[in-house]
């Protein structure tokens, strides 16, 4: 990363610091500090400095134009060079990631629709420093949307996804004049060499299984093969919806999920000493442990929690499904608790959204989320090895 000196006179720094109007202060800091990088950027490709002439001297500057740039502390003033051969090239003005410039997208749709509050208006003049025109939304959709349309209709064909896990959320998004709940449908899968890849999502109108059957389709289309375990929660549209297009693959019922349930039947006074024992079976070597264990649960606590019980006995097979797998791999198949971190990170942003003003601002935010989020995962070591389950695979 290049590095770069920026100087500031005394009297500057005096009245940033103790000025009376700091946000002023802090545009005017921001403008000085980035004409000096545009500067040294310049010199840099032109391998000289200004008025310096030397015989490794790349071309001549030809003055500079202004430009305008709204940060979240203003606007202000840019000057960039200009070069008599050649053009002068900078990243400067990538402002936003595109998560962030999405959020500021759905903001300034808000304020223009006229269905935000008086907060939301503030937060996007906070955000962006002015109002914004439709024409400028539209220009700024026409920037971000194939983005995130590129990424979530890729085609999967290249890779098998042997390990997959799906979820969904609930956004509130204002149609026909009227606020209504729409169910957003996130997979992501691990790929054959043991990385970690978000497949897409999809906007639907509740969580059945038709809805589950259209986004599973949807990833079919695009590709999406290989796949031997799914991990979800029990939500009936979305199991027979597994069923239905994953036929004779393994479904894990997330064992967050299935704890939670078995808790919500037990009576207070024994859910420690009932959860114990769940755990024993959830953690058990092989499924033969785990019936013993759960045999020994059963006849520990059938007469005192028969609807714990039978939750449990109920949902031995399914909840315990990722026994028959490498244990090596177990611990982040048997729960969607990966999924759930990345609700957590959309949830983050959701919140100063609250209500979106359509659908499409829905896949705009995020799937620029969920881009940024993979990025950050291509960016760091392998997920999983995935070589012993290949050689399992050969064996079972």
């Amino acid at each position: 990363m290049a590095q770069y000196q920026v100087t500031l006179d005394h009297q500057f720094l005096n009245q940033l610091f103790i000025g009376e109007n700091r946000d002023a202060g802090v545009a005017a800091l921001l403008e000085t500090v980035l004409n000096q990088v545009l500067k040294a950027q310049a010199s840099e490709q032109l391998a000289a400095s200004e008025y310096e002439r030397t015989p490794e001297r790349q071309g001549l500057r030809n003055g500079s134009y202004s430009r305008n740039l709204t940060t979240r502390v203003g606007s202000i003033t840019l000057q960039i060079p200009r070069f008599r051969d050649g053009k002068f090239s900078t990243e400067l003005f990538k402002r936003y990631q595109r998560s962030e410039q999405a959020l500021v997208l759905t903001l300034m749709e808000l304020v223009i629709n006229g269905v935000s509050t008086r907060k939301v208006a503030r937060v996007t003049e906070e955000l962006c420093g002015r109002e914004f025109s439709k024409s400028t939304v539209n220009d700024l959709c026409k920037q971000l949307d194939p983005i995130v349309e590129k990424w979530n209709t890729r085609p999967l064909h290249e890779m098998a996804y042997p390990f997959m896990t799906v979820d969904a959320m609930y956004v509130k998004v204002r149609e026909d004049g009227r606020i209504r709940s729409r169910g957003v449908f996130i997979g992501y899968g691990i790929n054959k060499d043991g990385n970690r890849e978000i497949l897409g999502l999809m906007v639907g109108d509740t969580e059945s299984e038709a809805s589950w059957g259209s986004f599973f389709t949807q990833l079919k289309q695009r590709g999406l093969h290989g796949v031997d375990c799914i991990t979800s929660d029990t939500h009936g549209g979305l199991v027979n919806a597994i069923r239905q297009h994953f036929q004779g693959v393994t479904w894990q019922w997330c064992q967050t999920h299935f704890m939670k349930n078995i808790m919500d039947a037990a009576p207070k006074s024994l859910q420690t000493s009932i959860k114990g024992m769940v755990r024993s079976i959830f953690e058990a070597p092989n499924v033969d442990v785990a019936r013993k264990c759960l045999q020994e649960t059963l006849a520990a606590f059938q007469e005192k929690a028969p609807k714990a019980m039978d939750t449990l006995e109920n949902g031995f097979d399914d909840g315990t499904a990722v026994l028959v797998y490498p244990e090596e791999y177990r611990v982040r198949l048997r729960t969607s608790n990966g999924i759930e971190r990345l609700n957590s990170e959309i949830r983050r942003r959701e919140r100063v959204i609250r209500i979106f003003p359509n659908r499409d601002s829905v896949v705009r935010l995020i799937g620029s989320v969920l881009i940024e989020i993979e990025e950050h995962w291509e960016a760091n070591r392998r997920y999983m090895d995935m070589s012993t389950y290949h050689e399992w695979c050969k064996t079972r």
